[in-house]
């Protein structure tokens, strides 16, 4: 049977990222940095691409402001989405696109999906992810119940905001997946899967490390980004969204 290693979220991308994916033998790796805009994650992606490693562009959509952010992740967009929308424009956005829509790190400090909010979008959610190296043990345990809770497939991703941590997490998928229309496939048909991370000491300091990275992402890198950097080239208002999400903005 064929099967497919999937790293679904990562949020660097350089030549240490694609050679660690490929020493472990991932063979797919979802990019899909904050505030980024749609046509230069796909130029990055196709950049980093090669016979041996697929590179996916993904959007990690901040919905809702910024004191009640919510995370959704798509694959498989042809438009831009931006940030700071609401969650049902977000999720009505991808319908239109028939992007495959996954919850990160659900129920996760003030940044994620709850579970009541997978209960109310069961129907539209393709996979929930039940670990990344972020997660302390009771993330864990709290993301499977959800995702079990409503039948939901699952997804590990390495959620790499630092190059050493790719290739330490992967999703198997028993299909072939050769191309983005490939991945969004298997996601929204819940191709059976299973979740691997490393056990080994080096990896549990990798994680450490990515717990770490997480004081500094929520202080000062957000305080850098709430005063001193402006308008975000993913916010609502930017002239290059021409408008067209006025109505659903939150900003």
């Amino acid at each position: 049977m064929p099967t497919t290693r999937v790293d679904l979220h990562v949020k660097v991308l350089d030549d240490d990222v694609v050679r660690r994916a490929k020493a472990a033998g991932v063979d797919v790796l979802v990019y899909a940095p904050h505030f980024t805009r749609l046509p230069e994650l796909r130029e990055r992606a196709a950049a980093f691409s090669d016979d041996e490693l697929l590179v996916v562009p993904g959007r990690e959509v901040f919905t809702g402001s910024w004191r009640d952010r919510k995370h959704v992740l798509a694959v498989g967009l042809d438009d831009p989405v931006p940030d700071f929308v609401t969650l049902d424009g977000a999720i009505s956005e991808f319908d239109r696109q028939d992007a495959a829509v996954l919850a990160p790190h659900p129920g996760f400090l003030t940044v994620s999906l709850t579970a009541a909010d997978v209960e109310r979008l069961r129907d539209r959610i393709d996979a929930v992810e039940t670990y990344n190296p972020k997660h302390l043990p009771h993330h864990d345990r709290r993301a499977r119940k959800v995702a079990d809770a409503y039948g939901i497939p699952a997804f590990a991703s390495s959620y790499a905001h630092r190059p050493e941590t790719v290739g330490g997490v992967w999703t198997e998928f028993d299909a072939d997946i050769d191309s983005e229309a490939d991945l969004v496939d298997a996601l929204q048909s819940g191709v059976s899967r299973r979740t691997y991370h490393q056990r080994n000491a080096r990896f549990r300091a990798r994680e450490l490390a990515e717990q770490l990275h997480l004081g500094y992402e929520n202080t000062w890198e957000k305080v850098d980004r709430l005063l001193l950097s402006g308008m975000e080239p993913t916010h609502p208002r930017h002239i290059a969204y021409g408008g067209k999400f006025d109505d659903v903005a939150v900003y």
